[in-house]
C-alpha cells in the first residue's frame, strides 16, 4: 500500500466546500482518477441524513460506479465528513470499512481546522494516515 495519495487541488477544494454546504451532516462520494491521481469526484446524497453517520443509498452507488467505469476511471477513494468530531476515523467508520484498497478521505468543515482533509488506508480495523500529494491544475 501506499504511502501517499495524488490528488488534484480542485478536488481537494470540492470535497471541503461540499462539506461547508452541508454543515449539519456527513457529506459523502466516491474519487476516481487514472494513473494513481485523484481527479474526478462523485458528490453523493447522504441517505441517512446524519451529522454522526452516513451511507450512499445502493442504488446511487450502484450510478456512481457505473458513471466511473463508463469514463474509464478507477476507483481510488472514497470520502467523507465529521461535522461534530476530529477527521480521523472513528470505530464505525473502521468497522464499516469495505475498500481495503481505496483511500478513505476525511474532510473536517470546521474553519480553522489544522488539517481540513486527510487521508487514511483502512485494512483488516488498522487504520494508517496516508500523505496527501496535491496536483496542480
Amino acid at each position: 500500500m501506499a504511502d501517499a495519495i495524488r490528488v488534484r487541488v480542485e478536488i481537494l477544494e470540492e470535497m471541503l466546500r461540499q462539506a461547508r454546504h452541508e454543515p449539519k451532516i456527513e457529506c459523502c462520494g466516491l474519487l476516481a482518477g487514472r494513473a494513481g491521481i485523484v481527479n474526478k469526484i462523485f458528490p453523493a446524497e447522504n441517505s441517512l441524513r446524519s451529522a454522526t453517520a452516513y451511507e450512499i443509498a445502493p442504488k446511487e452507488l450502484f450510478q456512481l460506479f457505473r458513471g466511473m467505469r463508463e469514463a474509464g476511471l478507477e476507483h481510488l477513494g472514497q470520502y467523507h465528513s465529521h461535522p461534530e468530531s476530529d477527521n480521523f476515523p472513528s470505530p464505525s467508520d473502521v468497522e464499516q470499512s469495505g475498500y481495503p484498497d481505496q483511500a478513505y478521505f476525511i474532510v473536517s468543515p470546521r474553519e480553522g481546522a489544522a488539517h481540513p482533509i486527510r487521508a487514511f488506508f483502512i485494512q483488516n480495523g488498522s487504520v494508517r494516515e496516508v500523505e496527501i500529494i496535491t496536483i496542480a491544475e
